[in-house]
């Protein structure tokens, strides 16, 4: 996966660096949320049970303290199973945001984002320090 992010103007939220549409934005979430609920471990079965029960549409209501004329309506959240396995679960787990026991059969939130984005500046900080390799420009040869 790609991420590519503008310094500038950096979201608030780390699911809006990495993800591309709101709604996946919305659903990791939703995601994070559902896991730190149960203690920041889910099993597969209850995976499952995520990802149907967005496959069927989630009714997500506003818990907010304004006033009923302010709040907002609940909104419903539907998105497929597969893409959601595709395009957040699978992301998540390569980027090292979610690990997976095969031994537990369970999902646990993971630190191993920040330890590999911190390579990744160590990498760059390498690149930075290494001498300039020379080398030479030709002109291409043109044959009439």
């Amino acid at each position: 996966m790609v991420i590519l992010f503008d310094q500038y103007n950096l979201p608030e939220n780390i699911f809006e660096v990495i993800f591309s549409t709101s709604q996946q934005v919305v659903v990791a979430n939703m995601l994070l949320e559902e896991m730190k609920l149960r203690g920041g471990e889910i099993g597969k079965t209850e995976m499952s049970m995520f990802a149907t029960a967005l496959h069927d549409g989630i009714v997500i209501e506003s818990n907010d303290t304004a006033p009923l004329s302010v709040r907002k309506k609940p909104i419903t959240i539907s998105y497929n199973k597969r893409q959601f396995y595709d395009r957040i679960l699978t992301p998540m787990k390569t980027m090292g945001m979610i690990d997976y026991d095969m031994y537990k059969k369970t999902y646990k939130l993971s630190e191993k984002l920040n330890k590999n984005l911190m390579r990744v500046g160590l990498m760059w900080l390498q690149e930075l320090r290494r001498p300039p390799k020379a080398f030479t420009i030709r002109k291409p040869e043109i044959k009439p």
